[in-house]
């Protein structure tokens, strides 16, 4: 039965894998390459003619230029086709691109669908309380951690009824003791200066040195006290 049918009807003939984007790009752009060669080899001949017909006058540089116009219009004729084609592979490259688009963000969505059932499943891990019960603890600690900085770094020994007024008194006759002191040392570096620094012909002072005597010493007692060397009885008076 299924032969009759075939000769009567005839039997569906295998077209075989569908054509795809690729294979029509691919073909597009092997039909361009080819007009390109045609078109090059087509300025190569009417560069010929050119440089023929420079060359030639009369009746033969006639013949010339109409074979040269002959060439100028299949290449005229070639660079339209391939203009045509260029403009079948554009649709294609950006069709081709619409497709990969929509596959990519297919893609996508789909990998942020597994993205989110994933965040859901490890959320449910979590308690935003027991989160919030650390946070407290951990400020709590900051705080208690404070405070016991604050207790270390106190200072014992020093009143805390101290005049500011007075410390700044305090601290103006420290710097009134300290210039007067510079002062003293430089008068006193001045005066002394070592004889290896005077020059050697400088004056030297005729002024005499005099030596002032010590006080004597006054003997003391087991005690570092004084003690007079005449003592006298001191009488009561009556």
């Amino acid at each position: 039965a299924h032969s009759k049918m075939n000769r009567v009807f005839g039997k569906k003939k295998d077209l075989g894998p569908k054509p795809t984007l690729s294979d029509a790009s691919g073909k597009v752009d092997l039909r361009m390459k080819n007009l390109d060669e045609k078109i090059k080899s087509l300025d190569q001949e009417l560069l010929r003619y050119k440089q023929a017909m420079s060359k030639t006058k009369g009746p033969a540089a006639n013949g010339i230029k109409r074979r040269a116009m002959e060439t100028l219009k299949r290449k005229k004729m070639y660079e339209s086709q391939r203009d045509q084609l260029a403009g079948q592979q554009f649709n294609i490259d950006q069709t081709s691109f619409t497709i990969e688009s929509i596959q990519d963000t297919q893609t996508t969505v789909a990998a942020m669908k597994d993205a989110s059932k994933q965040m859901k499943k490890e959320f449910k891990k979590m308690n935003i309380d027991k989160i919030e019960d650390t946070m407290d603890d951990l400020a709590d600690y900051m705080e208690d951690m404070q405070e016991i900085n604050d207790v270390m770094g106190r200072n014992y020994g020093v009143g805390d009824d101290i005049d500011e007024a007075d410390l700044d008194a305090e601290l103006a006759c420290l710097d009134d003791e300290i210039a007067e002191l510079d002062y003293l040392e430089e008068t006193e570096g001045k005066a002394q200066t070592p004889s290896y620094l005077v020059p050697t012909g400088a004056k030297k002072d005729s002024t005499p040195h005099v030596s002032i005597p010590s006080a004597p010493q006054q003997p003391v007692d087991e005690y570092g006290l004084p003690t007079a060397t005449n003592p006298q009885k001191i009488q009561n008076p009556v």
